[in-house]
């Protein structure tokens, strides 16, 4: 992971896209298990990872919250911000037919659940 300093938050990189796809989803949950709160992954991919968003949310609940920062084709860009003291629920992760993540010409290969 990259190292940003946005208005004083810590805003660590992880671009997905250099991540074999067998190991992308493990090495995604130990990046994020590893920031503490308030800190922020700003995660970069080719493909919209909606089985990704929905297994973080079961997983976490509350305590990630997730924002798109860029959603287009081919350039996936979401911040995923640290908040152990959250109240409200999160973010819903958009729905997605189908079994994996898809796109991007072959996708990451998760099996969507």
């Amino acid at each position: 992971m990259s190292e940003l300093n946005i208005l004083n938050n810590t805003v660590f990189g992880f671009d997905a896209r250099g991540v074999a796809k067998r190991f992308r989803h493990a090495a995604i949950f130990g990046a994020l298990e590893s920031l503490t709160d308030g800190e922020t992954m700003r995660f970069i991919n080719d493909h919209d990872p909606l089985p990704l968003l929905d297994q973080i949310q079961h997983r976490y609940g509350s305590q990630i919250g997730f924002a798109y920062v860029a959603r287009e084709p081919g350039n996936i860009v979401i911040d995923f911000k640290i908040q152990l003291n959250a109240q409200q629920p999160a973010e819903e992760a958009p729905k997605q037919s189908g079994g994996g993540c898809g796109g991007g010409g072959g996708g990451c290969g998760c099996s969507g659940g």
